[in-house]
């Protein structure tokens, strides 16, 4: 059974969390703050999920895929749980600028996209005087489904809908949505959709198939605030672990949960097998929290076992993987050649949907469209590099199922297609930012969808769970509820991806099983 030791007594533990995933972490932190005992079974030698750092050639570290978060400023959910853990003083955020948190570099244009909508729609009149209307109304319908979407997740009395009719009502229009859908409906020029969306890597997909609420969501969260920590992610996660163990808490490493056992309706433990000593065994708790996958522990426990309104949530899609590019420079200062406190992104393709559709579906690189992001100008810590250098990232979408393939039939074009891909970043960024760039690059790694899958034990190689398209987002969700006793989902596709909403996803279910409110 499962147990954790205090004195000479073993004490069973409350809650056997199942995975160290961000939003595992926020939970099994805030549960043992409360005075319960917890445990975690984590696959990986680290713990984090997409949130964890690696160190590569001796002084580099690297987060595997978070850059940017939101919901971090004073009385927003991250700070409130950080509150509750003690932690607000010790983990401290960075502001990305307001003037212009993401630029975005297309032929012809550009548009440094600020917190102030007003200011935001003055920008792009600017750039299509004949379209000022246009953007007054989108912008309008944007920040109304925000409010509506608001309303939704604090409150779903008649009371609470009624007060915010307009907000809700325009929100519920857009159900089915797509962003591009919405671009359509208010006619916006090509070239303004593109500058409007070029923030797509966020989120892995092309206007034509993102969920317009989505792409509201995570546009005003950034709007309200983009932020990244002062010390690093890895400092944050190791934040995490420290109260989840100075609270009587473990995390077990190389702990593989091969089985959920389930009886009469309950899951009463997990089968496990320790990856470095291949022992195989059984834990058992009162209550088992499912930071892994759903799906695929659904798959473990049998669907047939779910209700059939659960097996539907569960039929989810995964969204796309992604291209990591990591490298650090020296003998230059970034900030000379327009990067700071922002991201970059970049396309040289017009159309975002078809440079979707090229990358993903025809593995064509050669007109790319990627993300470029420098933490290292975001803070005065230097931990994660040597002394002199600072780190530029980059990232676009890659198919798991073409990269899988290559990997498994022909490692040499698997690795030819990486340097391809790294190629062409880099030629783009000489081309269009720094002049001789390889001559600076000190250090540099790529990582595919299948290093994803390795190592964030993503199935597919996901980069957020469920895809991110209007059947997956909306009033329907999957949530923590699994209707089986005493088992609760807490990952993203359970709540909602990204750092802010995998804290949302483990604090909530905190106040869900704990009673206690954040608010």
């Amino acid at each position: 059974r499962l147990f954790l030791v205090q004195g000479n007594k073993r004490m069973k533990a409350d809650y056997l969390v199942v995975g160290s995933g961000l939003s595992g972490l926020v939970f099994g932190a805030l549960m043992a703050k409360s005075g319960k005992r917890v445990q975690i079974l984590e696959a990986h030698e680290f713990p984090g999920g997409f949130g964890h750092t690696f160190s590569m050639g001796g002084q580099h570290k690297f987060n595997a895929q978070l850059h940017y978060v939101w919901n971090c400023g004073e009385g927003q959910t991250v700070n409130k749980v950080l509150k509750q853990l003690g932690l607000d003083k010790n983990i401290t955020f960075e502001r990305y600028d307001p003037n212009g948190f993401d630029h975005m570099k297309m032929p012809g244009y550009s548009l440094e996209i600020p917190s102030d909508s007003q200011e935001l729609i003055a920008r792009l009149s600017a750039l299509f005087p004949q379209d000022c209307k246009k953007f007054e109304d989108f912008i309008e319908a944007v920040q109304k489904t925000s409010a509506g979407l608001n309303t939704f997740s604090s409150s779903m009395s008649p009371s609470n809908l009624l007060k915010n009719f307009s907000d809700t009502s325009t929100t519920l229009k857009y159900l089915k949505s797509t962003l591009q859908d919405v671009f359509d409906k208010f006619k916006l020029p090509q070239e303004a959709q593109t500058l409007l969306a070029l923030q797509w890597p966020d989120f892995l997909l092309p206007p034509n198939q993102l969920s317009f609420y989505a792409w509201v969501m995570l546009f005003t969260g950034y709007q309200g605030g983009a932020f990244y920590p002062n010390k690093h992610f890895e400092h944050v996660i190791d934040s995490l672990v420290q109260v989840i163990e100075s609270n009587g808490g473990e995390i077990l490493y190389n702990h593989e949960v091969t089985d959920f056992n389930y009886h009469e309706g309950r899951i009463t433990g997990v089968k496990y097998i320790e990856l470095t000593t291949h022992k195989i065994g059984e834990y058992s708790a009162d209550n088992t929290i499912c930071n892994m996958d759903p799906q695929k522990a659904s798959e473990m426990i049998g669907l047939n076992e779910f209700s059939k309104s659960l097996r539907k949530k569960l039929n989810y899609d995964y969204s796309p993987s992604n291209f990591m590019a990591y490298c650090t420079v020296k003998g230059l200062d970034l900030r000379d050649y327009g990067f700071g406190k922002w991201n970059v992104f970049h396309t040289s393709h017009l159309n975002l949907n078809q440079a979707f559709a090229d990358m993903y579906e025809r593995h064509d690189f050669s007109k790319l469209s990627f993300a470029i992001t420098t933490p290292s100008l975001m803070t005065d810590d230097q931990s994660d590099r040597p002394e002199g250098q600072q780190i530029m990232e980059f990232l676009t979408v890659a198919n798991y199922d073409y990269f899988k393939q290559l990997k498994e039939t022909d490692e040499k074009a698997y690795k030819k297609k990486k340097k391809e891909i790294l190629d062409v970043m880099i030629d783009t960024v000489e081309q269009h930012y720094i002049p001789n760039f390889r001559q600076h690059i000190a250090f540099k790694i790529t990582g595919s969808p299948t290093t994803n899958e390795r190592f964030c034990w993503s199935p597919k190689g996901n980069s957020y769970g469920s895809n991110m398209t209007p059947d997956n987002i909306g009033i329907g969700r999957l949530n923590h509820r699994s209707s089986i006793k005493n088992f609760y989902f807490c990952n993203a596709s359970s709540g909602y991806a990204g750092f802010a909403g995998t804290f949302w996803t483990g604090a909530n279910l905190y106040q869900e099983l704990s009673g206690v409110s954040l608010v």
